[in-house]
């Protein structure tokens, strides 16, 4: 017997389904999820990326709400809701594959090297809006050159997906604290990307993310 759909229940569902996907975006990032996922079994090392990321997407996000706090500038204000959308896009995946994991407050993280990080760069950052800028270039500078690394690592489609549109955001937001760092005649030295790389994405325009 054919059963016939109740319209209410379709139109909620249709608006919901519209809700989630305006809700994924950012300005400089479109939806990374909606792709076919790579149902291959992940390897020690693609979890163990997924769960490195989720912390030092959260490194950036927490060090921007603090830095925000101190100064109110556009760039810790806009940039921080987009490493919430970083934070969400890397969760989506550790949900896909059934990996535990647990966000700990803000300021606060498993691993010691990114909470040596995290302290190092509030101290930084504590002592003046120059210097708090020239954190959030570094930050952006270290997460490209991960992500990089672990997209190199892997042949998982959906790991390489999401990784390629939080390194894209990355470069934007390098690009927005370097133009605010030169926009006050100071200069920023890049700490792990070779100056080649450096050069070549703050000399390009800002690039629309995700897929």
């Amino acid at each position: 017997m054919k059963t016939i759909k109740n319209p209410i229940v379709s139109l909620l569902s249709m608006l919901l389904a519209a809700f989630v996907l305006i809700t994924a975006c950012t300005n400089d990032e479109t939806e990374v999820l909606g792709t076919e996922p790579d149902t291959s079994e992940l390897s020690s090392e693609d979890k163990n990326a997924l769960l490195f990321m989720l912390e030092e997407e959260k490194l950036a996000r927490d060090t921007y709400e603090f830095l925000d706090g101190l100064y109110g500038t556009n760039q810790f204000a806009n940039i921080k809701l987009s490493e919430q959308s970083h934070i969400d896009a890397v969760v989506a995946l550790l949900n896909r594959y059934k990996i535990d994991y647990t966000i700990l407050p803000y300021g606060e993280f498993y691993t010691t090297e990114i909470q040596g990080l995290y302290d190092q760069f509030v101290a930084k950052g504590r002592i003046d809006a120059i210097n708090a800028l020239k954190v959030g270039a570094t930050i952006e500078d270290l997460d490209i050159v991960d992500l990089d690394e672990f997209i190199n690592a892997t042949s998982n489609t959906s790991i390489i997906s999401v990784f390629e549109s939080l390194q894209c955001g990355s470069r934007n937001h390098l690009r927005s604290f370097v133009g605010a760092i030169e926009n006050s005649n100071e200069t920023y030295e890049p700490q792990f990307l070779s100056i080649e790389e450096y050069n070549e994405i703050i000399n390009g325009l800002n690039e629309k993310c995700g897929g």
